[in-house]
């Protein structure tokens, strides 16, 4: 039962490290030849991971091996636009002008039904309501909503909105993020004198950002030591 154990968490960090070389993308942002890999490594560990009398080589080995042939077809793809066409497809257009396109529905083998459900999850309930909707390769659905029914926009009124930026994580689960402070060219004495103006330590700060104009966000973790007045936010 020990070595099933130790074979099963070994054949698991294996496979979560492939997949974390392999990309960030979601599985349902996965193009067709990375979901299939994914598939295969699956298989290929459940086997010897169950049965003992299978030697942890013969997963291990194809594993490695389809990693590696992930990496030269995602080269490959990145360089070649025919071969990624061919691997990825492209992109199908299922509303094209405010009209269905009833061919593009029988290619992609899409029911009205299916649209509407995929519009409905783009919070679109009236089809009449849309210009263009895209079949994307990983299988989503963008849609373009008709002029007349697009949000203003800031450009629309002529207004100059001020530039926002990001926000940086400073602290999280009392650990200091200290790439972050590098980023926006401040140091951990910095860090302690604000997050002490709260009237806590880093160490009882559940999280801690700052945005693009400076404002700090903090959260103390439960149970923390208060050691004075705090506020949420501060400008």
């Amino acid at each position: 039962m020990l070595i099933i154990f130790a074979r099963a968490l070994f054949l698991y960090i294996l496979v979560l490290i492939v997949m974390r070389i392999m990309g960030k993308r979601e599985i349902g942002q996965m193009q067709p030849f990375e979901f299939t890999i994914a598939i295969v490594i699956a298989d290929l560990a459940s086997t010897p991971m169950a049965d003992t009398g299978i030697p942890l080589s013969h997963g291990i080995i194809p594993i490695l091996g389809l990693l590696l042939a992930h990496l030269v077809i995602s080269y490959a793809n990145i360089k070649s636009i025919k071969l990624r066409g061919f691997l990825c497809g492209r992109p199908s257009i299922l509303i094209y002008r405010g009209r269905i396109d009833e061919k593009t529905l029988l290619k992609e083998r899409f029911t009205i039904n299916e649209l509407q459900e995929r519009l409905r999850g783009n919070g679109i309930t009236n089809i009449a309501d849309v210009e263009y909707a895209i079949l994307e390769t990983s299988g989503q659905v963008n849609v373009i909503l008709k002029p007349e029914k697009q949000n203003i926009t800031a450009q629309d009124l002529n207004l100059n909105k001020k530039y926002q930026g990001i926000s940086y994580d400073l602290v999280i689960d009392g650990v200091i993020m200290k790439e972050n402070l590098k980023k926006i060219g401040k140091d951990y004495k910095w860090l302690e004198k604000e997050i002490q103006k709260f009237g806590y330590d880093a160490k009882d700060a559940l999280i801690v950002t700052i945005d693009g104009d400076n404002n700090i966000f903090f959260q103390e973790k439960m149970n923390a030591n208060k050691k004075g007045n705090k506020n949420e936010k501060r400008n």
